[in-house]
């Protein structure tokens, strides 16, 4: 005896099963259509306003201003072009080390130099809000090298006689 079309043994309404089966390729050309729909439009209205293409810096500086990046890129900004801050001559010899709640931390070699630029922190400051601004400056500290000692794991060795 022949089996049964496989229509009645999947229990599949025959008039239902070509909708069933090329759904798919129905809901595909449905896309493609609106693809070709928004290509068409998209040409019509090229070099109209609204359509300006948009420079990539405007573009991060969108994204800086809306992650509140600015404070940091102003401060990376400062560290690479810290000579024209200082003059060539100070800035071999110090860098900015940190902006924590308004009060800048600058390193030098050493004590002479950290008494030089000590000298020069109004001079600094006023500097520093006119070519950056939105860096909120309210207190500039100089300090020298960092302290050789226990502090930072250095046991000085002892002498036996």
């Amino acid at each position: 005896m022949p089996e049964p079309p496989i229509c009645e043994i999947l229990k599949l309404d025959q008039r239902k099963l070509p909708a069933e089966v090329f759904e798919h390729v129905s809901k595909r050309a449905g896309l493609l259509k609106q693809r070709e729909e928004n290509a068409r439009k998209a040409w019509e209205s090229f070099g109209k306003p609204g359509r300006d293409p948009v420079t990539m810096g405007s573009l991060f500086n969108i994204l800086a201003q809306n992650g509140a990046w600015i404070p940091h890129l102003k401060m990376a900004q400062m560290r690479n072009h810290w000579d024209k801050v200082v003059g060539d001559a100070n800035a071999l010899h110090s860098y900015p080390v940190s902006l924590r709640d308004g009060v800048l931390t600058i390193r030098c070699d050493s004590p002479a130099w950290t008494t030089t630029l000590s000298y020069m922190v109004p001079e600094l400051t006023d500097t520093i809000r006119k070519n950056l601004e939105g860096l909120t400056i309210n207190e500039v500290k100089v300090t020298g090298p960092q302290q050789q000692g226990f502090s930072r794991g250095h046991i000085s060795k002892k002498i036996r006689y």
